[in-house]
Parts: C-alpha cells; sequence; structure tokens
C-alpha cells in the first residue's frame, strides 16, 4: 500500500508532536487553511502563526507529485559555485525559440560576460573552474558514471582547502584525483587511460596520486583483477555467461594467492580468455591482450599457471 504521509493536504491534521499548554493533551490539530495549531480537547489556539513550507498544489498520489515537483538543478560539486548560480543560456533564442535581433544578441553577449566575471572573482575560483571543468572533461572521454566526477571533485577541493595546489600543475592534479576516484568507486581505469586523454604523462600523475593519498589521508586497497571483468567482457562483446565463469576462476586463484606480484589487468585477461574458450565463445590471446592493454606473452603467461593450478582442460 503506498504511503500517502509526505503529501500536503488541505485539510486539519493530527499531530502528536507536543502538548497543550492549558490541557496537556497531546492531540493537536493542525490547519494549513487557518495557519493555527488547536488543542483537541479544549480548543485552544497553541500558535497561529503555522508555516506551510510545501508545495502550493495538491497531489493525491506519488506520480502526480513527481510530475508537478518544481526546482532548478541538483547541488553539484562539479561546478565550481555548486551549480547554485544563474547560467545564462548560449543559445540566441527567446521564450518562443525565436531567434534574437542582432542588437539583442549583442546585449546578451555582454551579459553572459559579465556574468561569468561575476561567478568568477578571485584566483581560487579561476582555478576550481579550470579545474573541475577538465576532470568533467577527462571523465566524458573515459565514459565515467557521475559519482566519480563528483568524487573527484571533491578530492580536488579539499587540495584547494589544504593549500596543496602550489607548485603543482592542476592538470596532473585533476587527473590524479580521477584516478582516486575510480579505485575508491571501483570503476578501473589504469594510469595509461588517464594519461592517454590528458596532457600529463603517466609517472607525473602517478606521482601526484601518492602525494594526495599521502597528504589528504586516502588509503585505497588494491585493485581486483574482478573489477576489470564486466569491461573487457563488454569490448569483446561476451555473454554473461563467460564473465560468470571468469569471475569464479579468479575467485579460486585470488583465495590461494596465486595473483600475488601479478599485474590485476593481465591475470583478468586471462581468466576471461579461459572462461571464453569453456563456453566456446572464442577469443584469440591478441584480442584479449588488445583489450586489457596487455601484451600476448603476459595474457599466455598467466594463462598456463591458472590451467596448471586449476587443472583445467582447455579446448
Amino acid at each position: 500500500m503506498e504511503d500517502f504521509r509526505d503529501l500536503k493536504s488541505d485539510g486539519p491534521e493530527i499531530v502528536e508532536e507536543s502538548s497543550c499548554p492549558e490541557c496537556g493533551c497531546k492531540r493537536l490539530i493542525r490547519d494549513y487553511e487557518r495557519a493555527e495549531v488547536t488543542c483537541a480537547s479544549c480548543g485552544l489556539v497553541v500558535d497561529d502563526h503555522l508555516l506551510d513550507l510545501g508545495p502550493e498544489w495538491r497531489a493525491f498520489d506519488a506520480e502526480q507529485r513527481e510530475k508537478r515537483q518544481r526546482g532548478g538543478a541538483p547541488m553539484t560539486y562539479t561546478i565550481h559555485d555548486m551549480g547554485l548560480s544563474t547560467v545564462i543560456d548560449w543559445r540566441d533564442k527567446d521564450i518562443y525559440g525565436r531567434a534574437l535581433s542582432p542588437q539583442s544578441r549583442a546585449q546578451m553577449s555582454r551579459l553572459r560576460k559579465w556574468q561569468m566575471r561575476a561567478r568568477i572573482s578571485d584566483s581560487t575560483e579561476r582555478n576550481l573552474s579550470f579545474a573541475l571543468s577538465e576532470i568533467d572533461r577527462i571523465g566524458a572521454q573515459l565514459r565515467l558514471p557521475r559519482n566519480v566526477r563528483e568524487a573527484a571533485s571533491v578530492t580536488y577541493r579539499r587540495t584547494i582547502e589544504r593549500r596543496l595546489i602550489r607548485g603543482r600543475s592542476i592538470e596532473s592534479l585533476t587527473a590524479s584525483a580521477l584516478y582516486v576516484a575510480c579505485r575508491q568507486f571501483a570503476v578501473p581505469r589504469t594510469l595509461e587511460e588517464i594519461a592517454a586523454v590528458t596532457k600529463v604523462d603517466k609517472k607525473e600523475i602517478g606521482r601526484s596520486y601518492r602525494f594526495l593519498a599521502r597528504e589528504l589521508g586516502i588509503k585505497l586497497a588494491p585493485t581486483s583483477p574482478v573489477d576489470y571483468i564486466p569491461r573487457f567482457a563488454s569490448d569483446l562483446k561476451l555473454s554473461g555467461e563467460v564473465q560468470g565463469k571468469a569471475i569464479e576462476i579468479l575467485g579460486k586463484v585470488v583465495s590461494q594467492g596465486l595473483t600475488s606480484g601479478r599485474g590485476p589487468m593481465g591475470v583478468a585477461a586471462a581468466a576471461l580468455y579461459i572462461a571464453a574458450e569453456l563456453s566456446h565463445e572464442q577469443r584469440t590471446q591478441r584480442e584479449v591482450a588488445e583489450v586489457a592493454r596487455v601484451t600476448e606473452v603476459t595474457v599466455r603467461n598467466r594463462y598456463k599457471e591458472m590451467v596448471e593450478y586449476l587443472g583445467l582442460r582447455v579446448p
């Protein structure tokens, strides 16, 4: 049965959150039409300045409430001002979708310019604005979910609050913040993948990552090979059955410590290759290696170790 307690009602409402100062009765009637709170026993008006903080419309079910809900965009950490300021649209059209006149376009261009200057008032905000737009750009190219970008933005904001950005490039710090967020949310992206869409090399991102982890007290667990299975299987167009078998194989070898000291991407690629062979969805070692960004030799070595350890007969 649906719960309608959160929906606004026009009639009086009985509440038991306090008691009447006259008779001590705890049954108080909250009447939104008269903006009064009265006692159900003696009729005393306990409060005559009742404020209704809800919407000004009625809703009789959850669907109506969702449709009629109004409000701006939600607060987000990926914008330097949290997305709380007004943004003038870049399209030169009026409310009816008609193109503006040349004079109006020039006026709107000036308004946009001054509006941007008003939103970004000092060097810290300029730094934050550029860094967060860089995080959003890199996240879009790497197809990262929204929560990862939000977490990376929070991490970068913490570096500014701690004044850790002095002497370091914005590009390296934003890339390392994204790498930290990917590790936190088990969305595996390697340093090579992040470096490929930035202007910073892998070593610089690694140094910035270790610096952030040390200064901000970030503790991250080692990357698990299981985290790579869904992405690799999707790129290779393998079925869910193959994914399940690959995760099962990894569970056996990881529990016995066979993957210790070995790269998680190579281990995941080998497990996926074995699972594909067992499920008769064959993929070549070259195809698997290209998707996992490792060499064919690595896939072959991890494959031989797993097959020998598990005693599998791969066709």
